[in-house]
This record gives C-alpha cells, structure tokens and sequence, in this order.
C-alpha cells in the first residue's frame, strides 16, 4: 500500500516482508516487528557523487536515531515501505531527508545486495536487500542548497571517494560500517574504473566492436515510381526520423537525451566520434552483439541542468547532473516502471477487468506508477484502465496515442499528406488509416490494410516487434521500412503463400492442435530504400506481420523479404563464413537461392502452428500471453526449424526442385554461425544456438578434425522434423516450463559452437552490415541519418 493511501497508518510504518531470496510473500508487518524479529524487507541506498572532485556526498546521522547515531552514512537511505517501490522510495528520501528533487533519469541502480547485521545489544536486526543509487554530478552541490530533516539528519559533507574507503576499511568509529571487501566494494569499483580507463583502451575497443559491421550502401532503383509517389517517399522518410526518435525513447527514459549528446559530441574527439557511431549502430548504450553488455557509462551521458531542485543559493545555476542509465540492460525497457517485478504486474492485472487486464497486456500500452506520476506531478489518465483498482495497486496503464503524442501527431500529419500525393488506392487506404491509428490507439483497420497493399512503393510502419520488452514480450517497438518492390522476384515466391494451409495440415504435430483456418500469407519481395526505428545491430532480411493474434486468426499474415540486404548479407557474410566454417565438399552447395529461399519460407512459417491456443484447462489463450519472454526466442526457432521441413515437404510434393535439398541444409548449417554471433541474448541467436545444439547432438551435423562442418543428409530430415515437432508442441500446449526447460538445456555455447566462433573471429569475418541509405539522405539535404 502506497504511503498516499494509508492515512490510518501514518503512524506505523510497514514493510513488505520478503523471502530470502527477495521475493515478496505478500504479508506486510509494522517497522517495530520486523527489526525485532529479523524479517527480511527491502531499503535503499542513494549515493551522491560530484565527478569534479570525485568525492561523495555523506550525511551525518542525527542522534535521535534507532540506529548508529551520530555516525557518518551513506548520502540518503531509507526503508520502501509496504507498497511502495524502490525509485519512488529513492526520489522520496531524496526530497525529504536532504531538500533534493531529482527526476527518475538521475538515478542509477549500480547493485542490489542483501545486508544481514544485529546491533543494540541483539535488539535491532537488520535483514535488508538494499537497492544502491547513484546520482552523477558535474561539481558538487553548495551545502547551503540542501534542507536537512533534522529528525534523520544533522549535518552532510562531500569526502573523497579513497578516503572515504579507506575510513570503512579501517572501521574508523566515526563512520556506519560497510564491508567494502564484500558487496560494497562495488560502489568503488564502478566509479574507479569509470574514471580512469585509458581513452586508448576504450578507442581500440569500440573500433574493434564497430569492426564488426560491414558498412553497406543500398541502392534501390527508383524508375518504376510515379513523380507524385516520389514526393509521397520524401515525406515517408521524414516521418521514419521521427519514428527512429519514439523508439530511442521506448528502449530508455534518458536514451534520447544520450543520442543527443552523442551526436552532438561527435567530433570533440577520436573516442567522441567512436562512441557516436557504435551507437548508431546499437541504439542504446548496450552492445547487441556482446550479450547487452554496456559499451558506454554513465559518465559519458548527456548533462542536465536544474536550475530548482533545491533551495536557491546565491551566484549558483543549479544541479548539473549525468541522465543516468543502468549497466546492464533493464528487462523492462522503457514499457513498466524499471522496479517493477513480475510479481507486482501480474497481482495488478489479475485484479482488473476482462477488458483492462487485456489492454495491460496489450501491445500498446505503457505501464506507469501512480506514485511516479505524483512526484513528477504529472496527472494519470483517467479512465486508463487502472481506476477500479488504485487503492491497493499502483500501477496503471497509459495508451500509446497518449504517452507518445508529441511523436505520432507529428507523424500522422505526415502520413496523411503523403496519402494524398500517391496515385495508388491500396498505398493512400494505408497511409490515411496508419495515421488515424497513431492518433486511436486502434490498429485493426491499419494492418489490415497493410496486408491488402498492393503498390510499387512499399511501406511499412507501426508498433510490431516485441523484443525490446524482455520481461514479459508484451509490449511492441515503432519501426519503419520503405522500399520498392520487386515484381518478378514477388511473382517468383507465390507458390509458398499459396501452400500454406498444405503445410499446416501436415506439420509434425498431433493433428489436435492444427488451425483449419490457415490463410494464404501474401509475400513482397522489396529493394530496401530505407528503415528506421526498431532496426538496430545485426538488420532483418524479412519479417512477418502483424503479430495481432486476432488478425492472424482471421486473415493470416503477410511478410516482406528485403531483398538487397539478403543479398549483402550472403555476400559479405554467409559466404566468407561457409569457406571457414563448411568442409570443401560441401562448400558448393552454398549459394544465395537456397539462402533466400529458406528466409521465405522461415517467414511463411511464422504464418503457421499455433497462435491461439486452448490450454489443458480449457481456457482460450494465445502462445504469446503464455511464453510471455521466452514466446520470441522460440517463435524465432520455429520459424526457422520449421521452414526446413517445409522446405523438404514440398521438395517431395514436387513443388520446388530436388537439387535444392543439399543446398539448404548446408546454408542452413553455415547460417546458423551467422546469427549465433548476434548473442544468446537477442531472440533469432537464441533460436539459432537451439537449432544448431539439437541438431548436432542427433548427428545431422558433423565437426571434423580440421574444424570444419558438413551436413550428414541421411539423418538431417529427422532430426528436423523431432525438433519441429518439440517446439510446435510446447506452443500448442502454452507450455511455459517446457520452452524453460528446452532453451535451458540447448541455448548456450557449446564446444563446437565456441571453435566455429573462434575461427570466425580470427580470421575477422564480419558478423553483419551497417546499411546507409543514399537514397534517404539525398531526401534529408544530405545531413545523415
């Protein structure tokens, strides 16, 4: 319960009391009770630290309290109290304890620990999981800019970060003690190591990360479009900038104010100017390609200036701070609160309506804190779902129109005048109604007209992936791809849209859970002009849509295959990989067409099996809402595992050649290291190692002592078809702990995994392109995108 909510307990204060390994058990006891009993419960620590003179800001505690004081302790702390939440309860003892409003983007959670200790004489035990804060400042705050509350604290000052160290390690009776050999010494790790790395050692880095990526230029020929068309494609490019900018923002709360700083940092400097381009790449501070891994601190992030977050002090502009953001990647993106736990979503949602607990669930919609709102002194909306349940829940939920207004206002206008400039009716259907989507939070109609687009300049925007959202896979990213179509190429794929409810009716799996409904998936094949938004790192060769469980049940789905970036993938990539990686016999069988092939058909089958499901109790669900974050690494895996015995199926029915069979599989193989070095944390390299374990471990493929691969072709078929069958399986039956159990046991590096990435690695192939848009740019004066 919030503290806002609980008038009749202002006088006790109660905690949530957890398990011990963190967990909330639901029960809530008085302050008194659970110091003496020894309950664990949860506080936080909040550091202030002054990058100038690196020193930390501590606070002398005041004589009245419960324990050690008079003693020299952390910048502020305090107990969260029952219902509340860890930010919140930062940003509070902040303003109450020291006079301090900061925003959510100063905090930073550098670690959580749990600290067990017993004092005055046995009577106080103290069983705390502390979530640590720091807070990032250019030069130090004017003492006389803080309001101390007197009952917590009597006086504060800044002290060298060493010496304040050297003072716990000593266990100098002036200060509270903190073992700075256990847990603690986190806190001075991360600021040591933050400022003093060697700008050589961080410039070679990163240009060995970016080394990565092969620059790419795609061309497009724009011939086949009408001049009113061309007008419309200026326009489209200009709403996919503003599209790039929402995304920045749904990965981070500070992410646009950091690519900001960056880009306008860029030529300060060699390591400036790197760090701006591998974050173009990336789009965030986290490396895709090294499992999430931070390549950037808070100490390179943009700096913000509040001018009133304390009280005045004479000749003094205010608190210039660093928007801060966490080392590692926060599961919940920018989509829940970063404190929130997947126990306090779901209690929430099970407390609303049918209707409101879908919309939580929905893919477009944010999850927000009513406290947050209050601090931020920004009103929830009302009637967002939430209003049944605000006296025990603090969440609620804001619509994207709403949340992102500002972006998708600016973009519809562009959408609808760009509807009006092109000659054809399906392209001007989906620009008018994707802007009316934008602004109605309701994309039905949108995507439906998307499926029935028919014209040469081909587009596609809106919220549709769910990677971004790791903790459950719920909520969905804006991205954009124009591009123009490839009419013989369109012409030439037809045939597997056309089989796709013969491939459903003969997938490896009980017949049970087969959909009678399956609809043809319309297939375009594109030249790529330019994408935007959630397009970053390794880049899409195709993609299937939408991913709306109602519009697949009741029209299927269509996919887009972008054919230049296959091809520069094949070229650059799978082929330099294949003549590492694959035996000299079989290198022959690697070529584009079965490369290109296998992706339509991979996206085909996303098309196909199940979606909406009926559990073994008879509830009607879908496998997205049952996977929840383990839905897209499995769904990847299927897509592809699947698109090989499609493949082989309609081999056999005589549809496609035979003398593909040897070729796919053997691509296959060597594609298989391609995406694995995208990382196990990104959904398709996830699905990849998978594949590629199971396989392996049946025999279907083979190491030989020089280290090289191959196909074994009398046992591949089977053991495809197992793997098929497994996964199509565990998603019929919404079988959470099954998908656990099989990604647990097949989705890690193993030992032929490791020789085929170190080969990789040292003869430096690269792991995927960085694609530049000329096209686009010439749109945008030339500026870059």
């Amino acid at each position: 319960m919030a503290k806002s909510e609980t008038d009749h307990l202002k006088e006790v204060e109660y905690f949530d009391i957890l398990n011990k390994a963190g967990q909330k058990t639901g029960i809530a006891k008085p302050r008194e009770v659970v110091h003496r009993e020894g309950d664990y419960h949860r506080a936080v620590h909040v550091w202030i630290y002054s990058e100038s003179t690196q020193e930390l800001l501590v606070q002398q505690r005041s004589d009245g309290k419960d324990s050690w004081p008079g003693l020299w302790d952390i910048s502020s702390a305090g107990h969260i109290s029952a219902g509340d939440s860890s930010l919140v309860t930062a940003r509070r003892e902040l303003h109450e304890e020291l006079g301090i409003n900061l925003p959510k983007d100063a905090f930073e959670l550098i670690f959580t620990f749990l600290q067990e200790c017993v004092t005055n004489n046995g009577k106080f035990i103290n069983n705390e999981f502390e979530d640590v804060y720091l807070v990032t400042t250019l030069a130090p705050i004017p003492l006389e800019a803080f309001t101390l509350q007197e009952s917590e604290v009597s006086h504060v000052k800044y002290i060298h970060f060493e010496e304040y160290k050297s003072f716990l390690e000593k266990e100098d009776a002036n200060y509270v003690p903190y073992d700075v050999h256990g847990p603690y010494r986190q806190l001075f790790e991360i600021i040591a190591k933050r400022y003093t790395e060697k700008t050589e050692a961080r410039s070679r880095a990163l240009t060995k990360q970016l080394s990565r990526y092969a620059p790419i230029s795609l061309e497009a020929e724009l011939a086949g479009l009408t001049d009113a068309d061309i007008e419309a494609l200026a326009l489209l490019v200009k709403a996919g900038t503003i599209i790039d900018e929402n995304y920045h923002l749904q990965v981070w709360c500070c992410n646009p104010s950091l690519r900001d700083w960056l880009k306008q940092h860029a030529e300060t400097s060699q390591l400036d100017k790197l760090k701006w381009l591998y974050y173009s790449i990336n789009k965030c501070p986290w490396s895709c390609l090294d499992e999430n891994e931070a390549f950037l601190t808070t100490a390179d992030s943009a700096v913000k200036l509040l001018s009133k977050a304390t009280k005045p002090v004479l000749g003094w502009k205010g608190i210039e701070y660093k928007a801060a953001f966490p080392v590692t990647k926060p599961p919940t993106a920018n989509f829940y609160p970063p404190d929130m736990d997947k126990t306090e979503f779901e209690l929430w949602a099970k407390s609303l309506g049918e209707d409101q607990e879908q919309d939580a669930k929905g893919f477009f919609s944010v999850i927000k804190r009513h406290s947050e709102s209050i601090l931020d002194n920004v009103a929830p909306i009302k009637g967002d779902g939430a209003s049944v349940s605000r006296v025990t829940h603090d969440l609620y939920s804001s619509p994207y129109s709403h949340e992102y207004a500002n972006f998708l206002g600016r973009i519809a206008e562009l959408l609808h005048k760009a509807g009006e400039l092109t000659s054809s009716p399906s392209l001007k259907k989906l620009l008018h109604s994707k802007a009316d989507a934008f602004l109605s939070n309701e994309y039905y109609d949108s995507d439906i007209a998307w499926m029935d687009l028919d014209s040469k300049l081909d587009v596609t925007i809106g919220p549709y992936e769910t990677y971004e959202d790791s903790l459950f896979g719920y909520k969905a990213t804006f991205e954009m791809f124009v591009g123009v179509r490839d009419d013989k190429s369109t012409a030439d794929v037809k045939l597997f849209g056309d089989n796709l409810k013969v491939l459903e009716q003969n997938l490896p799996m009980d017949d049970k859970y087969k959909s009678e409904t399956v609809i043809a998936a319309p297939i375009r094949v594109i030249q790529l002009i330019y994408n935007s938004g959630d397009v970053k790192g390794p880049q899409t060769v195709a993609f299937n849509l939408p991913n709306d469980e109602r519009i697949v049940k009741d029209r299927g789905t269509s996919m887009v295959i972008l054919k230049n970036v296959s091809e520069a993938k094949f070229k650059h990539i799978l082929q330099p990989i294949a003549s590492v990686c694959i035996t000299k016999e079989q290198f022959q069988y690697v070529d584009f067409d079965s490369f290109f092939t296998h992706t339509i058909c991979h996206e085909c089958c996303h098309g196909i099996g199940p979606h909406s499901i009926t559990l073994p109790n008879g509830e009607q669900s879908t496998v997205r809402l049952e996977l929840q974050e383990l839905h897209s690494a499995l769904e990847e895996a299927k897509a592809d595992i699947v698109g090989l015995w499609a493949l082989e199926f309609l081999i056999t029915q005589k549809l496609i050649p035979n003398d593909l069979i040897k070729s796919m599989y053997v691509s296959f193989l060597a594609g298989c290291f391609r995406s694995i070095r995208f990382g196990l944390e990104e959904a398709h390299g996830k699905g990849q190692a998978l594949q590629f374990n199971w396989l392996f471990e049946k025999g279907a493929f083979i190491l030989h002592p020089d280290d090289t691969f191959s196909v074994d072709f009398d046992k591949v078929g089977e053991a495809t078809k197992s793997l098929s069958r497994e996964i199509l399986t565990i998603q019929a039956k919404g079988d959470k702990a099954g998908a656990t159990a099989l990604l647990e046991k097949y989705c890690t590096i193993s030992q032929p995994l490791k020789i085929a990435l170190e080969k990789l690695e040292n003869v430096q192939v690269p792991v995927d392109i960085a694609p530049k848009f000329p096209i686009a740019e010439k749109f945008l004066g030339g500026a870059g995108i």
